[in-house]
């Protein structure tokens, strides 16, 4: 990968560039599984390449694979609610709004303040998009939106860095605000939070540990008052590229979705 030495991304966590370098990464070598030309257009500005170096295939495929997964979420959604909110917490370097259609929609991206700055640096915002600074759990951020209109929050690679009681918190507290709300997120099970966690230390962050670690969807949905509407492996679609995987690469994702070690979680508020 090589680097220019641009400042659009001095300062921001390691953490940030995760998604976005698997997103290149398989965008490069399988465009018509996963193609995201704006996080292409980003490669140049990385200015490290540890995460590279202690990435595989599989840790790769795994950040694509799950925003593919969100990004047909939030495309039925957009097919029934085509002026609806889409809601983006963490929103972080994430590129969705540019692979999907959201031209009618009012799409929110939510973050802290540092990373809102170099969002908006790197990515420069749609004409329907809202940047908002703030914590997703202080839940300003919703304050001058409509709430009364059909809302998707979207959470993506976020709740596993949080305890557990927050985040129930944090989603009745949305659940009260959002009467026609829908949430999805991703999550990771026990087990496979020990497998995240050895990952991200790897790339040298050992400040980013991830606590939150799903293994009954179900019981989760009761704790926070809320309807589960559907749970979604990862890798059914990438399964079926065959011999284009390493064979590990498929191992891999055909135990860790028998296993239910990675999920995407559908709850209606």
């Amino acid at each position: 990968m090589s680097r220019t030495g641009n400042d659009v991304f001095n300062g921001v966590a390691d953490t940030l560039y995760i998604p976005l370098v698997s997103r290149i990464y398989v965008s490069k070598r399988f465009p018509d599984f996963f193609y995201d030309e704006k996080a292409l257009s980003l490669e140049k500005y990385i200015p490290s390449d540890a995460i590279e170096k202690n990435s595989s295939e599989y840790t790769c495929m795994a950040s694509a694979c799950r925003q593919r997964v969100m990004d047909r979420k939030i495309r039925e959604f957009l097919a029934k609610n085509p002026e609806g909110n889409v809601v983006f917490l963490g929103a972080g370097l994430e590129t969705a709004s540019s692979r999907i259609d959201m031209k009618k929609a009012k799409v929110y991206q939510v973050d802290l303040p540092d990373v809102i700055a170099v969002r908006e640096k790197a990515l420069g915002r749609m004409e329907n998009e809202m940047l908002i600074a703030g914590d997703l759990f202080a839940l300003d951020w919703a304050q001058d939106m409509d709430r009364s209109l059909p809302t998707l929050l979207s959470v993506s690679g976020v709740y596993q860095y949080f305890h557990e009681e927050r985040i129930i918190q944090n989603i009745r507290a949305m659940k009260k605000l959002f009467p026609k709300g829908e949430l999805i997120f991703d999550a990771t099970n026990s087990d496979g939070l020990k497998f995240t966690n050895k990952f991200v230390q790897k790339t040298g962050n050992l400040d980013a540990m991830m606590y939150f670690g799903l293994d009954d969807p179900e019981e989760f949905c009761r704790k926070c008052g809320t309807e589960l509407v559907s749970v979604s492996g990862f890798y059914a679609d990438a399964l079926k590229m065959k011999g284009r995987l390493k064979v590990m690469t498929r191992v891999f994702m055909y135990f860790t979705d028998k296993w239910k070690r990675v999920m995407v979680v559908h709850v209606r508020l």
